[in-house]
């Protein structure tokens, strides 16, 4: 008999964010998550396989048909898309890109959480160096920064939405920050 095979989200079993009606932390639940690494006429064409933009934009984001394309450097961009899409996306950056580039899966390491709320950029400035104004940090603006101790790829995905991307083995301490710096709005 072989033994079932089950992915394990990098929240499960930990203890629950206590959501208030201020701010909330809610898993992303299993995405495809490819990093890739191109010039720009590489990311050019990989925009039109993926079908997001590629944005050429610094720190700023690309949405379309349920993908993201976060722009991290000159020629790095995060890639976003459904759970499962991964190996798909894959084969259209192969079949889109003739130079050389790099698009690595990276799904299995990261792990995403949306952090929301009235609250949500107090509880992130308790542990985040950015100003998050939106005169500074507006809606689609995304860059890597630090929460706390922990590299992470934060995305201001709405006046009150932040989609924080960070290593899976990260997760408890992510969450754990996040829940403490959120005590004092409960």
């Amino acid at each position: 008999m072989t033994p079932e095979i089950r992915r394990i989200g990098a929240f499960e079993g930990l203890p629950a964010f206590p959501a208030t009606s201020r701010v909330k932390a809610v898993p992303t639940g299993p995405l495809a998550r490819i990093l890739f690494r191109g010039s720009p006429a590489a990311a050019a064409a990989v925009s039109a396989a993926f079908g997001a933009p590629l944005s050429t934009v610094p720190m700023r984001a690309g949405e379309a048909g349920g993908r993201a394309a976060l722009w991290l450097g000159p020629d790095e961009w995060l890639l976003i898309g459904r759970d499962g899409e991964g190996e798909a996306i894959l084969a259209a950056i192969a079949g889109a890109v003739a130079e050389p580039h790099s698009a690595v899966d990276v799904g299995h390491r990261n792990t995403g959480l949306i952090l929301s709320g009235a609250r949500a950029v107090d509880v992130l400035n308790a542990g985040c160096p950015l100003d998050l104004h939106p005169s500074a940090f507006p809606v689609g603006m995304c860059t890597r920064t630090l929460l706390g101790k922990a590299e992470i790829v934060l995305w201001r995905q709405a006046a009150d939405r932040f989609h924080i991307e960070g290593w899976r083995s990260f997760a408890p301490y992510l969450l754990g920050f996040l829940a403490e710096a959120a005590r004092e709005y409960a």
